[in-house]
């Protein structure tokens, strides 16, 4: 199943839903009480997703166009958005800086979440060097504590599209890398979260990056140095994985820093960054005088 949050045109409030072919069926038209956020059916385990799908499957609720919606984040609220860097040999490779002998990880912060197709904006005082990187994003379904590798995937819930939107020269100038990827919108994600169930094998997707209409990313998860079943073991031997922990699984090569000349996001630029299997996530830039 898919699962996002929209919001009419008319009205702040979010509505979590189920989407398909078809269109939109909001989650509070398929059972009483309805979670009112994704992070709300995660903690209401598999007895409540069961319910939600055969609700779903009867097919008995109203069903909308999705042209009378917009996207929030399809990770609203995560205990904590983990992300992981250099997991893609070319994208060390062309940032020239070193895959370690361990994951290289960092937080970033709920301020950076953003939905598809809305606008991200930053001054322009502050960085003229912002990039993109396509990565997918994992979230934590069963809190996860000193899991094995081959027990790891049984603790996904679903699988997500993130843009991991970086100011270069502020990552560069740092020793950290959470500033830099934090901006606000600088994590766009959806635009919506896959149950893992359709996703079968997470290191068997096509991910790539569109800027300005030129395809600047094309590779495929398979090429990931570290399995996403080997992140989650290594991360849940020093911290608890609690359900909703979203983390995102680091970029392929193709980066615009280290393109001859570079490309970097301009005011005006829109990126769409897109897994097989997932969906395609567009962001909107504005770069702020």
């Amino acid at each position: 199943m898919r699962f996002a949050h929209l919001r009419r045109p008319e009205s702040d409030s979010l509505a979590l839903a189920v989407i398909d072919a078809a269109g939109a069926t909001l989650v509070s038209d398929l059972v009483d009480p309805a979670p009112a956020t994704l992070q709300h059916l995660i903690d209401g385990g598999d007895t409540l997703l069961d319910a939600v799908r055969a609700a779903h499957e009867r097919g008995q609720a109203p069903v909308h166009a999705l042209d009378g919606f917009s996207y929030a984040a399809a990770v609203l609220a995560p205990p904590v958005v983990l992300a992981v860097g250099l997991n893609y040999a070319a994208h060390s490779s062309e940032l020239g800086l070193k895959t370690d002998t361990a994951p290289t990880v960092f937080t970033l912060w709920p301020n950076s979440l953003a939905g598809h197709e809305q606008t991200t904006s930053w001054p322009r005082a502050l960085s003229e060097s912002v990039d993109y990187e396509a990565e997918l994003g994992v979230v934590i379904g069963t809190a996860a504590k000193d899991v094995a590798v081959e027990d790891a995937l049984d603790h996904v819930w679903g699988y997500t599209v993130v843009n991991d939107i970086t100011a270069r020269d502020i990552q560069f100038a740092e020793a950290q890398w959470s500033r830099c990827k934090s901006f606000d919108g600088f994590s766009p994600t959806g635009p919506v979260v896959v149950t893992a169930d359709e996703i079968p094998d997470p290191q068997d997707l096509h991910i790539w990056a569109v800027v300005d209409g030129h395809t600047v990313q094309d590779a495929t998860t398979g090429q990931m140095v570290r399995t996403v079943a080997t992140l989650i073991a290594h991360l849940s031997r020093s911290l608890t994985l609690l359900p909703g922990t979203l983390i995102s699984t680091g970029s392929p090569g193709g980066a615009g820093y280290s393109r001859d000349p570079q490309i970097f996001l301009r005011d005006r630029s829109t990126v769409t960054v897109g897994i097989d299997g997932i969906g395609e996530l567009t962001t909107h830039c504005r770069i702020l005088d």
